[in-house]
């Protein structure tokens, strides 16, 4: 694993090999950034990284220059890594919490422009909906931003509310889940209309 842009691209993040982790491939995350960077300007935006693991996704974005990164993983040796790669890195605004992850969601008041969620492929399909689904029942994201969920290439999540688009890169898949504008509700309320009036 390797850092791959910004302030400290090419820095090799060696975690130890004890730690309960899969992280997210170089190639997949390369992909994954180029898509985020279509969308936002790193310096303007809050992230939240859960099921962080190594710190991988993370530490790329506080790398990036994003202005504040939460990492949120329940294993204390992973938050323990990410910790020291942090501060080694001099990493500012850059905060590691130990914590279920789905208790930290129903009781979190933390608002982020992107929600990064990387749970273990072990989890059940439900395990993997109810994080969407928590972020927008609990208005977590700031206005245009984005919940983006890692998951193996057999799961779809396409039927989960608020999903948008995704994305394929090997064996996993990038589900990406936003709010719809007011624009775009008005358009789907015409074109459903349409239809209608097409039907009769």
């Amino acid at each position: 694993m390797r850092i791959i842009s910004g302030k400290n691209k090419g820095r090799k993040l060696r975690a130890p090999k004890t730690l309960p982790v899969r992280p997210t491939t170089d190639m997949a995350k390369e992909s994954l950034f180029n898509i985020i960077n279509n969308h936002y300007y790193f310096d303007n935006i809050e992230v939240l990284d859960l099921f962080a693991g190594t710190g991988n996704v993370s530490l790329e974005f506080a790398s990036r220059g994003a202005e504040k990164v939460t990492a949120v993983d329940i294993d204390s040796g992973c938050t323990r890594f990410i910790e020291r790669m942090s501060k080694e890195m001099d990493m500012k605004n850059f905060h590691t919490i130990k914590e279920d992850v789905y208790k930290f969601l129903r009781k979190t008041n933390l608002k982020a422009d992107i929600i990064f969620a990387d749970p273990p492929y072990g989890f059940s399909q439900e395990d993997f909906e109810s994080i969407p689904s928590m972020v927008f029942k609990n208005e977590m994201l700031n206005e245009g931003g984005m919940c983006i969920i890692e998951h193996f290439n057999k799961m779809d999540l396409s039927n989960v509310e608020h999903f948008s688009f995704s994305k394929r890169y090997g064996s996993s898949i990038f589900s990406f889940f936003e709010l719809e504008t007011e624009e775009e509700e008005e358009e789907e309320e015409e074109e459903e209309e349409e239809e209608e009036e097409e039907k009769e």
